[in-house]
């Protein structure tokens, strides 16, 4: 008889780790409270993968901008100090992150997971393409106004091609030959680094993707389906409680960003997740002109990814604020952001626009391990590369519920590194 797993989430995390473990051979039972796939922080986000892209918010100019975030309500980082004693506990561990030491180790690690990422996602397309997926591996510019700032991301680039990276610096003449959309900002441009391996995909359609895929793979599929609870056995969950039934199963995997923070604090666990809120807007790019790589605005730290005939403008990060409502002047800032850099994209007011929560940790490493329970297990706090890792993590997942050696070393994305 195979071994039952319950994992609990149907975000795009949620569901690479469905499908990678049904493909090792178990029985899956997929739990989410929504009423289908990726409706959460994977709806709308920025539909970028950015293997080459994962250098950590911790780092350490992070703490000198937060006194002008708390006065600035267009800037890219807006802080909003919280009373929650968790909310200053995660501050302080995001503080102790912020040194070069640091986050030049946590990039080498997220880049081995990006890495690895990157090959058992174009693994699953070449097995399964869709092209409602608008998947291209289109490359990536990113822009920088200012020549002190593009000549710290030349910098970066040296230090990331010793591990495999692949990029260009270009002056802003040879942006705009990269990307004639940006014609008209080459006059403000210092230049930008170009990675062409970098990839686009439409996240959203990519969780219906893979939720067909465990269907039609046996795996099940509940939704409108909140845990309430568990049962244990001894130092092991014996069934998650649902409104109207229980789960029992061998393992359980929760997946589920925020969610999963607060089932784990019902249990009496903590784990050091904080939602960071982003926006977006996506509007119809048909008859516009907007680019066809994708761009980063280093200063805005906005994104935009063409997905057929719709653009995604993406980016902002609130940190103190986990509801999901979307007030009039951030969504004012991000269409006026949109609009400087591509002003004939599309009609920017009849964007739609989205919130949501990317759960991170204050390394920027997710966590991949068990917690509290014999066979409880965590894949979570991607933070803003919740789509760009989740296939490694998926993978790095598998190994761990198999006790085999890991494609990489385990040990930055267990909890005791967060």
């Amino acid at each position: 008889m195979s071994r039952h797993v319950c994992i609990v989430g149907a975000g795009i995390v949620g569901l690479f780790s469905a499908w990678r473990l049904l493909r090792e051979g178990y029985r899956v039972t997929l739990l989410e409270s929504r009423s289908g796939p990726g409706l959460a922080t994977s709806f709308a986000n920025g539909a970028q993968l950015s293997y080459s892209y994962v250098a950590p918010l911790a780092e350490p100019a992070a703490l000198g901008r937060f006194p002008g975030y708390l006065l600035d309500a267009r800037a890219p980082l807006c802080f909003r100090p919280s009373l929650s004693p968790r909310f200053w506990h995660w501050c302080c561990r995001f503080a102790a992150h912020c040194t070069t030491a640091r986050a030049r180790q946590t990039a080498r690690e997220l880049l081995a997971l990006g890495f690895l990422s990157r090959r058992c996602l174009h693994a699953l397309l070449l097995e399964s393409p869709a092209p409602a997926l608008h998947y291209r591996q289109n490359g990536k510019l990113v822009l920088y106004r200012d020549a002190g700032a593009l000549r710290a991301a030349q910098r970066q680039l040296s230090f990331q091609a010793q591990f495999g990276c692949e990029q260009f610096a270009l002056d802003a003449a040879a942006c705009v030959a990269v990307e004639p959309a940006l014609a008209g900002l080459e006059e403000r441009l210092a230049g930008g680094i170009h990675t062409p391996s970098e990839d686009v995909i439409d996240s959203h359609a990519l969780c219906v993707h893979l939720a067909a895929l465990i269907a039609n793979g046996g795996g099940e599929i509940r939704y409108g389906a909140p845990v309430r609870g568990r049962r244990l056995a001894g130092r092991r969950i014996a069934a998650l409680l649902l409104p109207d039934s229980e789960i029992v199963a061998d393992h359980f995997v929760l997946t589920g960003g925020i969610e999963s923070r607060d089932l784990l604090a019902g249990m009496g666990l903590r784990v050091p997740l904080l939602g960071l809120k982003g926006y977006s807007l996506t509007l119809d790019c048909a008859r516009g002109m907007a680019p066809t790589l994708s761009i980063t605005d280093s200063r805005n730290k906005i994104v935009f990814a063409r997905l057929g005939d719709r653009l995604r403008v993406a980016g902002m990060v609130d940190m103190g604020n986990e509801r999901t409502d979307i007030p009039p002047r951030r969504l004012a800032t991000l269409i006026r952001q949109g609009r400087e850099v591509f002003p004939q994209a599309g009609d920017y007011e009849q964007a739609t626009p989205w919130a949501g929560l990317r759960p991170a940790t204050p390394s920027g490493r997710p966590l991949i391990d068990r917690v509290g329970h014999d066979n409880l297990y965590v894949n979570i706090g991607h933070g803003t590369l919740g789509l760009t890792l989740a296939a490694g993590s998926a993978e790095l997942l598998a190994d761990c519920l198999a006790g085999r050696q890991c494609r990489i070393d385990p040990a930055p994305f267990l909890l005791a590194s967060a």
